[in-house]
């Protein structure tokens, strides 16, 4: 498949979607999406916060160009390649999705420490809830900051949270250019190695 060909792939819309317009994107600024969540979940993946295609969207990690959908499949953790619409088939998986702080922004540079602190409070509570047996973070430096550990690395925490195991994984972002779509593959099938889930 071409560059544009594979770029052309990765951005169709469901039938029966629309992508939102310049006006739904301003719009969206500062709301809020539901999680994917449910009780037990082998894996429940932490975001920064929503983009403004999330919250357009109500799908987490929707935006075109973000690679967290594609590495999640390279990684072993789904059959095949979910679009953002398809979120709600995660738990059927053992996988669920939230984020370290709730409003949605343009960029997760204009979250505050403030946030990203309340934020990692507020996942706590929701990890002793909801009793998750691994709980990946994806973004270094959102997990640095929130939860006050400057240097942390990629890969296992030596802490748990709430009785659950840590990791922390690449943000999938199509800005973050250190990763490659095969490197970020490989760090999920790492978490997803460690988790014991089988490979899909």
């Amino acid at each position: 498949m071409t560059r544009d060909g594979a770029r052309a792939a990765r951005d169709v819309t469901p039938p029966g979607t629309a992508r939102p317009s310049r006006a739904d994107l301003a719009a969206a600024a500062d709301r809020t999406i539901p999680d994917v969540l449910a009780p037990g979940l082998a894996v429940l993946f932490v975001g920064i916060n929503p983009g403004l295609w999330s919250a357009a969207t109500g799908w987490h990690f929707a935006r075109p160009g973000n690679r967290f959908w594609p590495a999640l499949h390279r990684g072993g953790f789904t059959p095949r390649l979910l679009h953002p619409s398809e979120q709600d088939d995660l738990p059927a998986l053992g996988l669920g999705i939230t984020n370290m702080a709730a409003r949605a922004s343009a960029r997760a540079d204009e979250l505050s420490t403030e946030e990203l602190l309340d934020g990692a409070a507020i996942l706590t509570d929701k990890v002793a809830r909801y009793r998750p047996r691994w709980v990946a973070v994806v973004g270094v430096t959102a997990y640095r900051i929130g939860f006050q550990r400057p240097k942390a690395t990629f890969g296992p925490q030596p802490e748990s949270l709430a009785g659950a195991r840590l990791w922390v994984l690449p943000n999938p972002s199509g800005l973050n250019a250190h990763f490659t779509p095969v490197t970020l593959g490989l760090a999920f099938a790492e978490l997803r190695a460690a988790t014991e889930l089988p490979a899909l």
